[in-house]
């Protein structure tokens, strides 16, 4: 089995390129999704959270609105830790106790861990084999703009917090560009696919 982390900067299109590996047959694992799995009431991190951050945080439902809870922590590097030292040891348990189950049912399956911070985390030598999703910045701003309803001034502070992501290249052993048209991104894809399906180990 070949474990593959697939990383990117905002608005870069990692979440495209994660369905399309799957498409292609890769078992994708959204460690958003487990995110929202361990901050739901009854998931590791939800009471935590709560006592840390307070009841501000909840909606009217009980459950965890996750704007409110980045807003706390947005600009607060501090605060921004300690938040992910409650996350993410649960969700990488969760990733690995998934691809243990993948492993065992297809001993020569292609699993993919789509996660934003792979790098930043060091999670990243978890892994076989690193894809990095880029694009340029200013499609990275006009992205995340359309995508998230935000201000430029705000998307810009949050690319300015990230990882420049010519630092995340030095780390990638596969670069995919989603500067262009998403035929070009796919037809990356599937070569990225290809090689990995020769060097499965």
């Amino acid at each position: 089995m070949l474990k593959v982390g697939l990383t990117g900067g905002l608005a870069c299109g990692k979440s495209f390129v994660g369905q399309a590996l799957a498409d292609l047959g890769c078992r994708l694992i959204q460690a958003d999704e487990l995110g929202h799995q361990v901050l739901s009431p009854g998931g590791e991190a939800y009471e935590q959270v709560v006592r840390e951050f307070g009841t501000a945080v909840l909606d009217r439902g009980g459950k965890i609105d996750r704007k409110r809870l980045a807003l706390e922590v947005f600009g607060k590097p501090e605060r921004l830790a300690v938040l992910n030292s409650m996350v993410h040891p649960p969700v990488i348990r969760r990733e690995e106790e998934l691809i243990a189950q993948i492993a065992a049912a297809d001993p020569s399956a292609i699993v993919v861990v789509e996660a934003a911070i792979l790098i930043e985390t060091g999670s990243y030598q978890r892994f076989d084999r690193l894809i990095l999703v880029a694009c340029d910045e200013g499609q990275q701003l006009e992205r995340a703009m359309r995508r998230n309803h935000a201000d430029r001034e705000e998307v810009l502070i949050r690319l300015n917090r990230q990882m420049p992501l010519e630092e995340k290249r030095k780390f990638a052993d596969f670069v995919i560009d989603t500067s262009g048209s998403k035929e070009e991104t796919l037809r990356q894809t599937r070569e990225v696919y290809q090689t990995l399906r020769r060097m499965e180990l």
